[in-house]
């Protein structure tokens, strides 16, 4: 690389017209990674909840431990969090879903599935890490129940005080 300086316009005519440096290579893609079924697995995460999950092409059925979602997730709220994942990376009812799932509430499990679509699609389709992935999907939301101290009536609430 040289350095090059403009003394006046005609210089920096000079400099521009010499070819740019060529650019940096960008990340290679990642493998596809799936079974002998043809299915990408992955597992979700989210506060107690553990979620086994394959996605295979499909006409986008959700079973969750041997239920529709519909049946499984009554609520709508958390049928439109399964659905995220699919929805960024323009994938709405491509993809049959199978989860297992144990631990935690609802709104937990609800999460864990959707990190472990997200996860999986990314398997099943590497070029859609980038939306995913920005989307904030592939990364596990930490954030459990504190747990609860001694001296304590919960994790922070003191127990309740008596002057007499």
């Amino acid at each position: 690389m040289s350095e090059e300086t403009v003394t006046d316009l005609a210089d920096l005519g000079a400099i521009a017209e010499t070819p740019a440096a060529p650019a940096a290579p960008t990340m290679p893609l990642r493998d596809k990674i799936v079974d002998a079924q043809g299915r990408a697995y992955a597992t979700g995460r989210r506060k107690d909840a553990v979620a086994r999950v394959w996605i295979k092409p499909g006409t986008g059925k959700v079973i969750v431990n041997g239920r529709d979602q519909e049946v499984y997730f009554a609520r709508p709220t958390l049928r439109l969090v399964i659905d995220q994942p699919f929805q960024v990376a323009d994938r709405a009812g491509q993809y049959d879903v199978v989860a297992t799932v144990k631990g935690g509430g609802l709104s937990g499990q609800a999460g864990a599935v959707k990190h472990g679509i997200a996860t999986a699609l990314t398997k099943f389709e590497p070029a859609l890490r980038g939306v995913v992935k920005a989307a904030g999907y592939l990364t596990r939301d930490s954030r459990v129940v504190e747990r609860k101290k001694y001296g304590r009536a919960k994790a922070r609430r003191s127990f309740q005080f008596s002057k007499r």
